[in-house]
């Protein structure tokens, strides 16, 4: 969520912050929803003065033995009114939150400008610039690979729970755990992150403080009978440890890493990536969130960016690294970098890994804040985070930069010991 000062006194910079990215944002609602919370404000003040000059008077006239009981008729008529417009104030503050909830994070001065996806701007690859090498023979999709190794079963999928559901089987599902524990072990062994395990159901108040909800709710698995909502995410649930907390000054950074089933309906996608891993309903993501202090936040960004490209280059995996223009960053953050690994089977860079930073937006919407050692009036903090990797779009990216030409998958060389001995998959 903005900070409503920062909008109240640079209007101007908030407008166009809002105007750089994709969506249709402004802020006249506020300004109107704004406005009608001063008025009634106004009105609630004054009956209260009222109300405590009435008491004061009582009191005097009491204590002179004069008749009061005018007084106690005005008071008996301030009292229903006072109540009333208490509540529209209420319900008026709420308006006013509503239409601050709807309004995406403002870029960071850093990220380029651009209108969508197109203004996005490489920064780097790995290993070498340019496209990566060719395969010596012709690339297979990674679905072609999967079904003809009998690893992935999207028929099956879709049989049990329905389109971009799949089945892993043997040798698939083996590799799928192997690249969960290998990733733990690199982030908690040698990043330093500390691993939860958390619910993979949510509650409305958790949504809304990393702001899924109100904005994405159709891209959520609903539950039928309570307010439970399945997680897109488990930054939803990791960055809301800390919500409704004051955290001491030496807590910070806080690094949390956890792997977590995920569940989406890519409501916005239909008709893209329908075969394959790529875009699923229930996918694996091991998560990587930071909270830090203000002033440590960006530098934090690339150091959890690190952290994830890591993951890649020990697995050998030919990627790049780009920079999200204004139109293209998502809803919450002030700056983001992509991951995009190298596909030969669909001949292209896809996304694995978003990285970002979202300042205090979140932090705003869940109460999350710090005190300085000495300080009095606690802070926000700002929270990070980023996949580390995608589970189910990192096998993508091994079995089509793996694949051999008798149709077989090696096995990256650090999954080995996660992989009881085997070396390739074959048929």
């Amino acid at each position: 969520m903005l900070d409503i000062k920062l909008i109240r006194s640079n209007p101007e910079i908030v407008q166009q912050g809002l105007e750089s990215r994709s969506g249709q944002y402004d802020l006249t609602n506020f300004y109107g929803q704004e406005e009608k919370k001063r008025a009634v404000q106004g009105q609630v003040e004054q009956l209260q003065a009222r109300r405590n000059e009435i008491s004061k008077e009582i009191g005097q006239r009491k204590g002179s033995g004069e008749d009061a009981a005018d007084l106690f008729a005005e008071m008996k008529e301030l009292g229903p009114k006072l109540k009333v417009l208490e509540a529209e104030f209420k319900n008026q503050e709420q308006a006013v939150e509503a239409v601050l909830a709807g309004l995406p994070n403002l870029p960071h001065k850093d990220v380029p400008k651009g209108a969508d996806e197109s203004g996005n701007v490489e920064l780097r690859r790995w290993p070498t610039q340019g496209d990566p090498a060719k395969l010596a023979f012709a690339a297979k999709n990674h679905w072609e690979i999967g079904e003809d190794l009998n690893i992935l079963d999207f028929d099956a999928g879709a049989s049990i729970a329905g389109a971009r559901f799949t089945v892993l089987r043997g040798a698939g599902a083996r590799l799928s755990r192997a690249l969960i524990n290998f990733m733990l072990d690199l982030h908690t062994g040698e990043h330093g992150y500390t691993e939860v395990m958390p619910p993979l159901l949510a509650n409305q108040k958790t949504l809304y403080g990393t702001g899924q909800l109100p904005k994405f709710a159709e891209d959520l698995f609903a539950a039928k009978d309570d307010p439970l909502y399945m997680i897109p995410t488990a930054e939803v649930p990791l960055t809301n440890l800390v919500g409704d907390k004051i955290l001491a000054e030496e807590e910070l950074p806080m690094k949390m890493t956890a792997w977590t089933t995920c569940f989406r309906r890519e409501a916005g996608a239909a008709g893209k990536d329908t075969r394959g891993l790529i875009r699923q309903h229930q996918f694996d993501k091991v998560e990587l969130v930071w909270i830090t202090k203000p002033e440590d936040s960006h530098e934090a960004l690339e150091q959890l960016t690190a952290n994830a490209e890591e993951v890649l280059k020990r697995l050998e995996l030919p990627y790049r690294a780009v920079s999200l223009c204004t139109g293209d960053l998502g809803f919450a953050a002030v700056k983001t970098y992509d991951l995009e690994v190298w596909l030969p089977g669909q001949n292209c860079y896809r996304e694995i890994s978003s990285c970002s930073n979202t300042e205090a937006f979140q932090a705003r919407r869940m109460k999350a804040r710090f005190r300085r050692n000495g300080a009095k009036k606690p802070e926000m903090v700002h929270t990070l985070n980023g996949s580390g990797l995608a589970v189910g779009r990192t096998l993508v990216a091994i079995l089509e930069n793996y694949q051999q030409a008798d149709g077989s998958v090696a096995i990256p060389e650090v999954l080995k010991p996660y992989m009881g001995g085997i070396t390739a998959i074959s048929k």
